[in-house]
């Protein structure tokens, strides 16, 4: 008896590593949305956007570390400008002093699967000061002392708000930055 039941568990074993044991692959997850509503997520773009202009008037261009907060909330196009961007002035030996306020932050556009935010902001850069080595403005004497602007922001799991900034433009249209 102990012979049939020897030769049958071989004989399963062999069935089983001819055929391959396989187990049903688990289905992919269905991604979950990061918000629940328009509103919810035009809220984190907003505060998304807020703390951008917050890690942005920390930046002390004389050490690099204050620029990862805003390498932290940017993405794409964004950030490869901002890298550059820092990086030069760092090395020019640039200073920045002032900050910026936000006079205005509209919601402009949503995807319907919340793949893309769009803002419309009034940013007001009059306080702002940038000068090189010699103590000379490097600031356009053109430049316009409240931005308007439109902010294109990317779903992230990797951002405590849900979002990070994608890019940023000039636009035309309301909100009335005057």
């Amino acid at each position: 008896m102990r012979t049939r039941i020897t030769a049958a568990a071989v004989s399963a074993l062999l069935v089983l590593a001819l055929t391959g044991c396989t187990t049903p692959e688990p289905p992919e997850p269905t991604p979950t949305p990061l918000f629940s509503s328009e509103e919810e997520a035009f809220a984190a773009a907003e505060a998304t956007y807020r703390a951008y202009v917050d890690a942005l008037n920390q930046v002390d261009l004389s050490n690099p570390e204050t620029f990862e907060p805003v390498y932290d909330l940017t993405t794409g196009e964004a950030n490869a400008d901002f890298r550059e961007s820092f990086s030069n002035m760092h090395a020019e030996g640039m200073v920045v002093t002032g900050s910026s306020t936000i006079s205005a932050l509209e919601p402009l556009a949503i995807d319907s699967d919340f793949e893309a935010a769009e803002l419309a902001v009034c940013l007001d850069v009059s306080q702002v000061q940038v000068v090189d080595s010699t103590g000379a403005s490097a600031v356009d004497p053109d430049r316009v002392p409240v931005q308007s602007l439109k902010i294109l922001l990317s779903p992230t799991s990797e951002s405590s708000f849900g979002w990070a900034i994608e890019e940023i433009s000039g636009r035309n249209g309301e909100p009335g930055c005057g």
